[in-house]
């Protein structure tokens, strides 16, 4: 992380509508803006298992993720969004082993799947926030956390191809 980069708290996963598209939304600590970050459904559904503590059957690819980085001696240190170029965002994965960071390009959805699995910080640079960060307010917000438990009550597992 630098020193200027902004910490984000994961709020959840949404679909957007009329695509159904799934977006993952972050909120700026202490702020009101938000980062909405469209993300495929396998992702999505990772990521609401793990907010959810929806244990598979199998584990998932960022559940293999967890075990491997483990496995290696490191941790996931943190996460850090670093760029948006032609509507793509960029992220870096970084991991500690033995002191030393070891940082490793990334999807910020794969990134921020593997933080929800491991409680992981997440920050944004400020040029990115500044770029696409949306304001939202309280009201605006527990509307869309309505939706979205609705949405995850009425949806299956293997609605995502999540069986296999």
């Amino acid at each position: 992380m630098t020193p200027e980069s902004i910490p984000v708290e994961l709020v959840g996963v949404r679909v957007e509508l009329p695509t159904n598209t799934p977006i993952v939304l972050l909120r700026e600590v202490g702020g009101n803006r938000h980062l909405p970050i469209f993300i495929g459904t396998g992702e999505a559904t990772a990521i609401a298992f793990a907010l959810e503590g929806v244990e598979p059957q199998r584990p998932m690819t960022h559940d293999l993720l967890k075990t491997v980085v483990e496995s290696l001696g490191a941790a996931a240190h943190h996460v850090l969004i670093t760029a948006l170029r032609d509507g793509i965002y960029f992220a870096d994965l970084v991991l500690e082993r033995g002191g030393e960071e070891i940082r490793v390009s990334a999807r910020p959805s794969d990134a921020i799947a593997l933080a929800a699995r491991t409680g992981t910080p997440i920050f944004v640079l400020p040029s990115v926030l500044d770029e696409a960060g949306v304001e939202l307010h309280d009201e605006d917000e527990e509307t869309e956390v309505a939706r979205f438990r609705s949405f995850l009550e009425s949806v299956d597992p293997e609605d995502f191809g999540a069986s296999g």
